[in-house]
């Protein structure tokens, strides 16, 4: 029982490094499926969504640029914690749309749970909009603790 006291007790301590690791997670899972879709493993489903006879071909490769570019280059921000807002803002659209348009019809609970973990990515990426990174992030390193006050210039006299 004191041992279970001391681990809590440990781990409240480290209530932000937690959300540390969520974010850390959170953007490899990012970065894993922009290579994916670098890889080629889902470009006839991108097609197949975004290429029809009233829509041109152009549209098709900015969004698949888009969403490849938004999970790689947002999820190697989103795991360095660097520029995490704008990382996680980049890539919002991108959920938006996965759970909106691509998902919706996949319903809830279905098989592959699509709609589900979409949500949750999207979930998660608006609370590290709003907190953005923690202590173990460059964002912390290069730009110094969140909510700390920028010291005011002094002016030569």
């Amino acid at each position: 029982m004191q041992s279970w006291k001391q681990l809590m007790t440990w781990a409240e301590a480290r209530r932000d490094s937690w959300l540390d690791c969520i974010r850390i997670y959170l953007g490899l899972g990012l970065l894993a499926r922009g290579l994916l879709l670098v890889s080629g493993a889902h470009q006839s489903f991108f097609v197949n969504l975004y290429q029809g006879p009233d829509r041109p071909w152009v549209l098709t490769a900015l969004a698949l640029h888009y969403v490849i570019l938004g999970h790689l280059i947002g999820g190697a921000l989103l795991t360095l914690g660097f520029f995490t807002r704008l990382a996680a803002a980049f890539q919002i659209p991108i959920l938006v749309g996965a759970v909106f348009i691509v998902h919706r019809q996949d319903g809830l609970f279905a098989l592959g749970q699509s709609l589900e973990l979409s949500a949750l990515v999207l979930f998660l990426l608006c609370i590290f909009l709003v907190a953005g990174a923690g202590r173990l992030s460059l964002d912390h390193y290069v730009f110094g603790p969140a909510g700390q006050k920028p010291q005011p210039i002094s002016q030569p006299v």
